[in-house]
């Protein structure tokens, strides 16, 4: 059974994630140069499928390998590590 708050949460996570991300200025810069927009937007959707499925593989193998309080402290210590790069280096 689906849970609906988990997709609604997920979907809208990843959603805002991608939005001016690299990824989606790849898939623009595609759509620019090729009259096949149909293609362009199946092959960039399918990509975002198959690495999320990896995320999603990789997620299983380490939350039933890792310590839950181990991973959620590491996971903390990286977005704070990665927020104090960013002040620092936003000149």
């Amino acid at each position: 059974m689906i849970n609906l708050k988990t997709l609604a949460t997920v979907f809208i996570t990843v959603f805002l994630s991608e939005l001016g991300d690299k990824t989606q200025l790849a898939t623009l810069l595609f759509a620019t140069t090729n009259k096949d927009r149909l293609t362009v937007f199946i092959g960039s959707s399918l990509a975002l499928i198959f690495a999320s499925g990896l995320a999603v593989i990789l997620g299983d193998f380490i939350s039933k390998n890792v310590n839950m309080n181990i991973l959620k402290n590491i996971a903390g210590i990286g977005f704070i590590a990665i927020g104090i790069w960013i002040l620092i280096n936003n000149k």
